[in-house]
């Protein structure tokens, strides 16, 4: 197999939910993500709640897959060997989680309030979601040049996180902004069902991830 490189493999498997890196400054870290949720609840900014809720909940999703393509091939698509203070899975750590969590509902507050307002012919919902999704991975070029973050494979790089992965990720995020509560609730908690039940088998039972 061919691997850019493949040593990161066994480095992140070795800090894999591993506590001895812990820093007391992801508590701090938290707390700044309960705070945001806690004053959209206190503002009733639902659709940025479901907004954020829901690229989490695609965030989950991915890092799973990712986790189960390490299982089965021996190496994931992209690893975080070092550089956080808890690795969750073999591709994110608590940081970059973190700020997963609350990506959607930032950005969602950037979104034009007509939902079927097109610029260039394309509608908004989907313009934005391809510029963030194109910011992400343009920026996931730097990170790879840094210890931290690791593509293994040399076939997967921006053009293909920027499709499989941001792009999905922001799609479903401002798609969900305008959806009927009822439709938000099924979505992301269909996604939280999902994820709930993967974490449970392929990480507590089986031990895959």
């Amino acid at each position: 197999m061919n691997l850019n490189h493949p040593e990161a493999t066994a480095a992140a498997l070795a800090l894999l939910r591993n506590g001895s890196p812990f820093q007391w400054y992801v508590i701090t870290l938290l707390a700044l993500v309960i705070y945001i949720y806690a004053n959209e609840i206190s503002n009733k900014n639902w659709n940025s709640i479901a907004a954020g809720l829901s690229l989490y909940m695609v965030h989950w999703f991915v890092e799973i897959v990712n986790g189960l393509v390490q299982h089965f091939s021996g190496h994931a698509l992209w690893t975080v060997p070092t550089g956080t203070a808890f690795l969750l899975l073999i591709g994110v750590g608590v940081e970059l989680s973190l700020m997963f969590s609350v990506a959607g509902l930032i950005f969602s507050k950037l979104l034009p309030d007509d939902p079927k307002k097109k610029y260039l012919g394309i509608n908004n919902r989907m313009l934005f979601a391809i510029g963030n999704a194109a910011f992400f991975s343009i920026f996931e070029i730097f990170l790879v040049k840094t210890p931290a973050f690791v593509w293994v494979h040399p076939w997967w790089g921006a053009l293909t996180v920027f499709i499989t992965v941001y792009i999905p990720f922001f799609a479903v995020s401002f798609y969900c902004y305008d959806w009927p509560r009822s439709t938000q609730k099924k979505v992301i908690g269909g996604l939280f069902a999902i994820n709930a039940l993967s974490l449970i088998i392929f990480a507590g039972i089986l031990g895959w991830i």
